[in-house]
């Protein structure tokens, strides 16, 4: 075979180095442009140096809050993640149960496919002033907003999915004297758990989108809270670091979800044949 570019396939250090480099780029080029940002201007806030990032980084992190006695970051993070697993776990219940009742049973499918259709297709945050009506600018109102956010992309994921199964496994439980219930709980139920935390999985930019929108509108804490509200000092040594963690805990959240794939359905990841 020709040694076409297509064809040729880099080593494990290669792959390190070249997933590696993107990041050493961004980070030498914010280098730079804070550094000449800071010699023209050295109270300059759009670039903050490294030192008062570090120095930002203690202060939220580290420090106890004078006027509550909690660490800010930390406080912040509990908030977000609460709001956020509760929206993701009323999201997932959902998803799992309609989206399986469309995928094998036609009456529902034709009862709820074209609602669940038309639902997704409205903005979350088109609909989040009704929800702070409605539900009013506590917790509610921003867990709703994931769920209305999430939710219907996983039904239809997840009736995707069941449709797609061969039929002659439902036939077979079917022959062998299965009921519905049976066949949805034995047959379709462990099929659709691996795919179900994939599509989770997927959801995660939009449901931290949806959080981070709601909180900076109304709340009393959280990282969107933050984010928002120090923005008015243009304390960019603090939006920078709250953004890399909300990254870091989106990116831990999807390495955790895929862990738990790999472990309770391994044969899934043979079934793609990695």
């Amino acid at each position: 075979m020709a040694r076409r570019l297509i064809n040729r396939h880099p080593g494990r250090m290669g792959i390190a180095y070249l997933g590696l480099l993107p990041f050493v780029i961004l980070i030498f080029l914010y280098a730079t442009g804070s550094a000449l940002r800071l010699a023209d201007n050295p109270g300059d806030k759009l670039l903050p140096g490294f030192p008062a990032i570090a120095e930002a980084i203690v202060r939220v992190a580290f420090t106890p809050d004078r006027r509550t006695g909690e660490i800010v970051l930390w406080a912040d993070t509990a908030a977000s993640l609460a709001r956020l697993g509760m929206g993701l776990a009323v999201a997932t219940a959902l998803g799992l149960v309609v989206g399986i009742a469309n995928g094998i049973i036609p009456y529902v499918r034709a009862g709820l496919s074209p609602l669940v259709a038309v639902v997704s297709m409205v903005p979350p945050m088109a609909v989040l002033p009704i929800l702070f009506i409605v539900f009013g600018l506590g917790e509610l109102s921003k867990v709703v907003l994931i769920v209305i956010g999430i939710a219907p992309f996983l039904m239809r994921d997840l009736q995707a999915r069941a449709e797609e199964m061969p039929r002659e496994q439902l036939i077979k439980a079917q022959t062998l004297g299965a009921s519905s219930w049976q066949i949805v709980l034995r047959v379709v139920l462990p099929q659709m758990l691996p795919r179900l935390i994939d599509s989770v999985r997927l959801s995660l930019g939009p449901a931290w989108l949806f959080l981070i929108s709601a909180e900076a509108i109304a709340a009393e804490g959280g990282l969107g809270y933050r984010i928002f509200l120090v923005r008015r000092y243009l304390a960019m040594d603090v939006i920078l670091p709250y953004v890399v963690w909300i990254t870091l805990l989106a990116i831990a959240s999807d390495l955790l979800l895929r862990a738990v794939n790999r472990r309770l359905f391994p044969w899934l990841e043979a079934g793609r044949g990695m």
